[in-house]
């Protein structure tokens, strides 16, 4: 069976793969989902769900620094990366010798078509369709805001840094009707609060990862910006696309009524 990953790569497998490792966490819980936990080997130490199933599983390392001991002990014959999660001298050396599934995603559609492949390689098409039809009818029954609403989405503090362009979550936000107003920089820029009063959002999103936004830090950014609206949000609905996908649309709904709410009159 001859597979083509979202990079391009060919990866050719004589069997359904039996001892999977994957590098991101989002496609960890996918296949969970898929039913094919049983077959999961290896993953990393930021694959946080299914909460109780990951306990068990041996841990490789992190997204970006492998641990190639433990790799080669647990003897892989598939394993599930990200172009943007992992990194490429890594990615490179474990498909000079084993079978690399690599992700490429930016968008819904991208995340669909991952979900999609990840089906036929292991077997589980007709449940990985059913997740695909689920989370295209919801975000198809999400209506943007309207108007639109300028916004700002940070992912770190200290130093400040926000969601830039050509990223996933710079894509649900355009679906929800929210405007990056740094869009038009890098993917994940660094910027300084002169930057952030100019820009003027009137609202600001504060992602509860990579960095533990919370609700004491809203004050903080209320000096900067006093008249916008500061909410912390879940920042798995808005980055992770694997399966979690499935419950993004009801989530964003409920941001988007409050943020109606607090800012159209």
């Amino acid at each position: 069976m001859l597979f083509t990953d979202q990079m391009g790569y060919s990866i050719e497998l004589e069997q359904r793969p039996q001892r999977i490792i994957s590098l991101v966490p989002s496609q960890t819980e996918l296949l969970f989902d898929l039913g094919l936990g049983d077959r999961v080997v290896g993953i990393t130490k930021f694959c946080i769900h299914p909460k109780q199933q990951v306990k068990q599983v041996t841990k490789i390392g992190g997204t970006k620094n492998f641990n190639f001991d433990v790799i080669d002990q647990l003897q892989p014959d598939l394993i599930i990366g990200n172009k943007e999660e992992n990194y490429q001298e890594g990615i490179e050396q474990l498909q000079a010798k084993y079978k690399v599934w690599m992700g490429d995603i930016y968008t819904l559609e991208d995340a669909l078509e991952m979900i999609t492949q990840m089906g036929q390689i292991t077997g589980t098409a007709a449940k990985a369709l059913a997740f695909t039809r689920g989370i295209a009818s919801g975000f198809k029954q999400l209506p943007p805001l309207q108007p639109s609403i300028k916004t700002a989405y940070f992912i770190w503090r200290n130093p400040y840094m926000v969601v830039g362009s050509h990223n996933i979550i710079d894509h649900i936000l355009q679906r929800c009707g929210f405007v990056n107003v740094f869009g038009q920089l890098s993917r994940y820029p660094e910027i300084t609060t002169e930057q952030l009063q100019q820009a003027n959002p009137q609202l600001i999103l504060l992602s509860s990862e990579p960095y533990p936004f919370k609700e004491k830090h809203l004050q903080e950014f209320l000096e900067i910006c006093p008249k916008a609206c500061i909410k912390v949000v879940d920042g798995e609905m808005f980055s992770w696309y694997g399966s979690r996908l499935a419950h993004a649309p009801a989530y964003l709904q409920q941001v988007l009524e409050e943020v109606k709410r607090e800012l159209i009159v």
